[in-house]
């Protein structure tokens, strides 16, 4: 349950990330259905398929803002994750990041994941590569409105494997850029989520929500999310707070907990709070 004092305004912008969500309608629908349904942001790794102009369009009649975008996953049918630690491949890179960040800047997009991926050669020459891409990235992104942010995930073979190795990075570069907190992939690195935020919160750039064990939505787990929500509210943290998980049911059934995590003033029964997770 989260608690009545808590009043964030993180808990103000709650972006459906539409490549988990709304997965059983057409890509343009799942759009008008996450404003319908109170998100009033949203977010998705390649939303190139709809032209920007297009998107901005959307966005403005529905109300919507784009809280972050990815570079570029590579080849999907290979499970490639990224291309920004595959050496050899930074031509590719570059050319995607360019293209996002065209895009990004028309949708008033204020965030860009470059996904590292998954490398096959020796972690020296994909760590070299790594580093040349997001310094070169950063570099590209000095003048507009757009800032880099960089995810660690727990996937298998994946370049950027933890948190620990996250904030290294981020030291390297000076914290020219965000790091992507997912409470799903912190819990499977064994790491507490709220205590990682009360340490690191001037590092986050944007949250993604998912519960732990499973990666379904909160309340069907074991994450401590109304912790989260106060460690975020301690804080002070003003990005948006992406839902990120893979609904038990369909994505409507799944998101009855939103209400109450957007008036938290609002009394509410433990049963009716994490409704969705029964569905």
């Amino acid at each position: 349950m989260i608690p009545p004092d808590v009043r964030n305004s993180a808990m103000d912008r709650f972006s459906a990330h539409i490549g988990y969500l709304y997965t059983e309608l057409p890509f343009t629908d799942r759009i008008s259905a996450a404003a319908k349904d109170g998100f009033n942001a949203i977010e998705h790794n390649e939303p190139f398929e709809v032209p920007a102009a297009e998107m901005r369009r959307r966005l403005n009649d529905l109300g919507l803002s784009f809280s972050q975008l990815s570079s570029g996953m590579g080849d999907a049918g290979k499970g490639e994750k990224g291309l920004a630690a595959l050496c050899g491949r930074e031509g590719e890179f570059r050319n995607d990041f360019l293209r996002a960040l065209e895009y990004a800047q028309v949708i008033c997009c204020p965030l860009i994941n470059p996904m590292a991926g998954k490398p096959s050669r020796g972690m020296l020459d994909a760590s070299e590569t790594y580093y040349a891409n997001i310094g070169w990235a950063i570099e590209a992104c000095v003048g507009s409105d757009v800032s880099l942010l960089v995810e660690p995930i727990t996937l298998p073979g994946y370049h950027l494997r933890t948190l620990t190795d996250a904030v290294a990075l981020h030291e390297r570069f000076g914290r020219r850029f965000k790091l992507l907190v997912d409470t799903y992939h912190a819990a499977n690195m064994q790491v507490d989520p709220v205590t990682w935020i009360d340490e690191h919160a001037d590092r986050i750039g944007h949250m993604h929500i998912a519960d732990h064990p499973g990666r379904h939505e909160p309340g069907t787990a074991t994450i401590d999310f109304p912790g989260v929500i106060q460690a975020l509210d301690r804080s002070g943290y003003r990005g948006a707070v992406g839902f990120e998980y893979v609904p038990t049911g369909s994505t409507r059934d799944s998101i009855d907990f939103l209400k109450t995590w957007k008036h938290p003033a609002e009394p509410a029964a433990p049963s009716q709070i994490y409704a969705g997770a029964n569905s």
